[in-house]
Order: C-alpha cells, then sequence, then structure tokens
C-alpha cells in the first residue's frame, strides 16, 4: 500500500505516515470488536483502550523521523513550539462514534510545516479506506488498492448545499444558522467524515461556533481540503494555524467547496 504513492514527489514522511496509520487501524479495529469500556477524561470526552493503543502505535512509529508528536493523548510540554516540523495527530477521531459503534470514527495523522499542514493521512478503518494529501501535489482516496483524486463540488448555490455536522456537539446556535442559510439537505457525520464527504464532492459545507475544537480534531482534514479544492477558515474568514501556542481554534471553524465560502461567512458576521 505504501509503496505506490498518487503523486511524483512524496515527501518521505508520507510513507511513514501511512504505515502508522494502517498498524494503528488495525489495532483500533480489534478492539472495536471487543467487548470493550470506555471512561471519562477530564474535559469530560470518552476515551478507550484503543485511543491508547493507537496512540503508542503512532508514536513508535512517527519518531523514527526525528520530528515531536503532538497528541491529543499525551501531555503538551510546548517544547513543539521551537520546531519547524511537528506531527500533530488523533490516535481516534470520534471516540463517541467509536463507543456508539456508528463505525464512523477515523485516526488522523498530520505534519506540519511553519504553521502551515503539509501532509494529510486520514484512515476509517471500519471500511478500510485511507485518505492522502500533501502540500502542492493534490488529495487521493486509497480503496479497494487504488488510489482516486478528491476534487471538490461546483455548488455555488447555498440553497442547493449538500451540510454535514456533527452527531453529538451540534449546537441549536448551528442548526437555526444552518436553517437561516435554506441549505438543501443536512446529515449528522461522526470525526473527520464530515470533511472527507466535502474533499469527494458529497457534500459542501460544515461549520461549528465551538471553540472546543483543537488543532488535532482539523490538521490532517486541513491538508485534504486545501489539496482537492475546498477552503478551510474560522467563522470570521481568518486563516487557521497549527503549532501555534493555544490549541484551540478560538473563533470557530467552516469548511466547504470553496465557492460559497464568503457567502457564508458574510451571512453570519450580518
Amino acid at each position: 500500500m505504501t509503496s505506490n504513492l498518487p503523486f511524483s514527489n512524496p515527501l518521505s514522511e508520507a510513507s511513514i505516515a501511512l504505515e502508522a496509520a494502517k498498524k494503528a487501524s488495525q489495532a483500533v479495529m480489534t478492539v472495536y470488536g471487543e467487548d470493550f469500556t470506555s471512561h471519562l477524561k477530564d474535559d469530560d470526552s470518552p476515551i478507550t483502550k484503543a485511543d491508547l493503543q493507537s496512540n503508542d502505535i503512532i508514536k513508535q512509529i512517527l519518531l523514527s523521523t526525528g520530528h515531536h508528536v503532538l497528541s491529543e493523548e499525551d501531555v503538551d510540554d510546548k517544547t513543539r513550539l521551537g520546531q519547524k516540523r511537528i506531527w500533530i495527530i488523533d490516535p481516534l477521531d470520534g471516540t463517541s462514534d467509536f463507543v456508539n459503534k456508528t463505525g464512523e470514527f477515523t485516526i488522523m495523522i498530520a505534519l506540519v510545516q511553519d504553521k502551515i499542514p503539509i501532509l494529510g493521512v486520514i484512515s476509517r478503518p471500519t471500511t478500510n479506506t485511507m485518505f492522502l494529501a500533501q502540500k502542492g501535489s493534490g488529495a487521493f482516496k486509497l480503496e479497494n488498492d487504488k488510489w482516486s483524486k478528491l476534487q471538490v463540488s461546483q455548488t455555488r448555490d447555498i440553497t442547493q448545499c449538500k451540510a454535514v455536522g456533527s452527531r453529538f456537539h451540534l449546537t441549536d446556535q448551528e442548526k437555526e444558522f444552518f436553517k437561516k442559510l435554506g441549505v438543501a439537505s443536512f446529515e449528522s457525520r461522526g470525526s473527520s467524515l464530515k470533511v472527507a464527504e466535502i474533499c469527494q464532492g458529497i457534500a459542501d459545507l460544515y461549520l461549528t461556533t465551538s471553540d472546543k475544537i483543537k488543532q488535532w480534531d482539523t490538521c490532517a482534514s486541513h491538508c485534504l481540503i486545501t489539496e482537492s479544492g475546498g477552503k478551510i477558515t474560522d467563522m470570521s474568514g481568518n486563516d487557521v494555524l497549527y503549532n501555534t501556542e493555544k490549541l484551540n481554534h478560538e473563533n470557530g471553524l467552516i469548511v466547504t467547496n470553496g465557492l460559497v465560502h464568503e457567502e457564508i461567512i458574510r451571512r453570519y458576521s450580518s
């Protein structure tokens, strides 16, 4: 799988990230088939044995590159701030979906250089699907051992847009805004699959006004949406940066096919 990459000039880290995602996915699926338990972390988010096993596997593989690894499951010691390149990972994005057996959870691995994601890998273990993007080289999906290029939709009319949002964290404010926009449809999706659907042209729009989203929740997706022709900013239209002092995206997020982006920001601020 990792020897046949879909672009001609892969970063040396690309095959390493894919290997880490593949091995972590196998471990996660083993736990998924067991009678596992979960408990709450200090921030009231769930954690399972799968999160911790995935974290250990990914870190062990990625540390061979010499780059610092920032993970949801580890203490942030801030030494990353002096590094030019770092990994940002979410070993199990969508733990609530994992616990509730929706199948909509992912593993996210991203490489950041100078605050910008330059490599993104997302694995969906339940379907054995892998997403890969590299800055300047495009975004791709690996399914049945075949790579296909990702491209966002060409929808320009918001009333024709298919919106996706969180299954477990959608707020009343967000529901009202989707209603105000008059989108054609809204569906709940788990984890980073919301952005993955926009990258594939299946959906057109995702947003959250929450200030609780962290950089590991979005970093790999950021590279994917940018390389598939879409756009990601905060709710005011500002660039989203990584390996910064604060890990929260304090002003929410909006991810679109790019064509409806400015209009949605304008209507949100009005």
